[in-house]
């Protein structure tokens, strides 16, 4: 299990998480932020910061936004953005780039 960050937290970007996050598993696409599935460790340090409440522990996603569990992970395969598992955001920076369901996200 992991935390994913939802729609609340598309064009907003406010990174209070980023700060929070002990090891660095939250990157940054164009339009929103993404919690790299296989570094988090599951500490939840990142959920209270949200200040649009955007992250969920997976198992607590509304229903409303189940289909961000496989976006936050789906943008980093090798057909989205290639970055893998880098092994922390600082060192990637920002990527222009979103997973396309969050490209094409209407507000």
């Amino acid at each position: 299990m992991t935390y994913t960050i939802a729609e609340p937290c598309i064009d907003v970007k406010d990174k209070a998480c980023v700060e929070e996050c002990p090891v660095d598993c939250i990157y940054e696409g164009e339009r929103m932020l993404y919690i790299q599935p296989d570094e988090c460790v599951d500490c939840g340090a990142c959920e209270p910061a949200c200040p649009v409440e955007a992250i969920f522990y997976e198992d607590d996603v509304p229903d409303e936004w189940k289909e961000f569990t496989p976006v936050n992970a789906e943008f980093f395969n090798d057909d989205v953005t290639g970055l893998g598992s880098p092994g922390g955001a600082a060192k990637v920076g920002a990527v222009a780039k979103d997973h396309p369901k969050v490209a094409s996200w209407s507000s």
